[in-house]
């Protein structure tokens, strides 16, 4: 017993000379440098960070793991918890590689469950010693009738059921353990909830018999938040509310609750906060009016309408009380965030894809007329408005949806500032409300009043061919003019190519 005892104990010692050389190896090398991910869009970051001005990266009160080496003969597995963790922060260490996926837990609560009836969970990778949480709502449109549930239960039943959930995922953008891709979340504690609600995230009705189906978004979160507590969430110093899409829109729509739960049992130091993402629709006039057959068509006011009675569907206490018997009201970004009592950082496309789509604009490949063209120049004005009194946004003029989780999200840039940077910046503004910060802006909204007129947009694909374009190349495949426009805004026809090309 005592050799093996030895052995392991060697063994230990191995472990921690080859995880302390690997980390010095990659805390002494410059971040650039161990990139391996390529392409324009690479290069083009590389340069600007060449071009701007030096800045202080380092997080205020962002966690540390200390390394005691004086305890290293006394305590050698309190050692060597310090040692796994940091390597399982930062590095694959070469003695065994670490798992740094997110892991399923299926709630304990049974009664808490998917459309139908199957159990509700999250996937998880915790962080030992980070205070910082973030517990990001997946997205995914919604059903707002038997009929469209049916439909959806047929064609996406993942997003409808847990039964073939896979064991793992893996966080890409703000979800990321690699700080090279996420460079001030990589070590939180990544709390990822699968949407499988199709009440974004608002429904609180059990399942009554087999052939119903149960909406329980609002209280998945809640149940969630129960269980987190039982791995440290009561200890966090803040937890960031996130979500994509219809998860965008259910942080809107719950943020202030977590903040009640947590404040509610006692855990009054955690900072809560939002992250909205792709959520902030408009209850906008359709350019073509449907009747309300299928999700797709739907208006986007009459949906949510007929979708708040079916899911029974809850909405923040100040905005019902705003908006009493047009509690529907308080699916649209614009008026609910005026109510919330918590921090939500908005980070909305001007040219939503999503929002077109349900405005019945389809862009197919084919040359848009122009009564088209205008609706959709007015969408980008109507949102830029609609953001006017946010004070911490992000809006590039870009045609998309979805952001902060895809591995690019580092590319997109709003006046020379990226979205995780701007992020940074609103993580300081908490501890330095006081002092202006030179260099940190927060309020980031593209000017410019074309789709794609910024030119760190996502690349553009010409549907048929598969072949990347240019701005230009895409403004003209959608039917836009440049003389005629150039003419409508009195200006020169080179002066508005400029523009666009440049992104002004």
């Amino acid at each position: 017993m005592q050799s093996g005892g030895v052995v392991r104990r060697s063994t230990n010692l191995s472990v921690v000379r080859s995880c302390m050389l690997l980390l010095f190896i990659h805390m002494s090398a410059p971040v650039e440098a161990r990139r391996v991910r390529g392409g324009r869009a690479q290069s083009r970051r590389m340069q600007q960070q060449q071009q701007a001005p030096a800045y202080s990266e380092q997080v205020e009160g962002a966690e540390s793991f200390p390394l005691d080496f004086t305890a290293v003969e006394s305590n050698m597995d309190n050692f060597m918890v310090q040692i796994k963790n940091l390597a399982q922060s930062l590095y694959p260490c070469s003695a065994q590689k670490l798992d740094q996926d997110m892991k399923l837990n299926f709630l304990n609560n049974v009664s808490v469950t998917c459309n139908d009836g199957s159990p509700a969970g999250y996937y998880i990778k915790e962080s030992k010693g980070s205070k910082r949480w973030l517990l990001f709502l997946e997205g995914g449109w919604y059903c707002f009738n038997r009929q469209t549930c049916d439909s959806r239960y047929g064609a996406m039943r993942r997003l409808m059921s847990s039964t073939k959930w896979p064991q793992t995922r893996t966080g890409t953008g703000i979800l990321s353990p690699q700080p090279e891709e996420n460079p001030h979340w990589w070590n939180a504690n990544m709390v990822f909830i699968p949407y499988c609600s199709s009440d974004v995230w608002s429904g609180a009705t059990p399942k009554t018999n087999p052939s119903d189906y149960a909406f329980m978004g609002s209280l998945i979160i809640k149940e969630v938040v129960n269980e987190l507590l039982t791995k440290g969430l009561g200890n966090a110093r803040v937890v960031l509310l996130a979500g994509s899409s219809a998860g965008g829109t259910g942080v809107l729509l719950n943020v202030d609750h977590v903040a009640e739960q947590l404040e509610s049992q006692g855990h009054m130091g955690v900072q809560v906060r939002g992250l909205a993402d792709s959520g902030w629709f408009l209850d906008n006039k359709q350019y073509k009016f449907t009747d309300c057959l299928d999700t797709i068509s739907c208006a986007p006011t009459e949906a949510i309408k007929r979708g708040i009675r079916y899911w029974g569907g809850l909405v923040p206490a100040s905005c019902r009380q705003a908006h009493v018997g047009e509690e529907w009201n308080c699916f649209f970004g614009y008026k609910v965030y005026p109510t919330l009592k918590s921090p939500v950082f908005v980070v909305q496309w001007l040219f939503d894809e999503a929002q077109l789509t349900v405005d019945n604009v389809h862009l197919t490949g084919q040359p848009i007329h122009e009564g088209q063209w205008r609706y959709i120049q007015n969408l980008g004005q109507e949102l830029r408005s609609t953001l006017r009194d946010v004070p911490a946004m992000f809006a590039p003029a870009c045609l998309s949806h979805e952001l902060i989780t895809r591995t690019s999200w580092m590319d997109i840039q709003v006046k020379g500032t990226s979205l995780p940077r701007a992020l940074h910046c609103w993580d300081r503004s908490f501890h330095h409300k006081a002092l202006p910060m030179r260099g940190c802006p927060l309020h980031l909204i593209d000017s410019c009043p074309w789709p794609h007129c910024n030119p760190s947009c996502p690349t553009i694909r010409d549907q048929l061919t598969g072949q990347e374009m240019s701005v230009i190349q895409f403004l003209k495949h959608m039917g836009f003019d440049v003389q005629k426009m150039a003419q409508q805004q009195g200006m020169d026809p080179r002066k508005l190519l400029g523009m666009l090309n440049n992104g002004k």
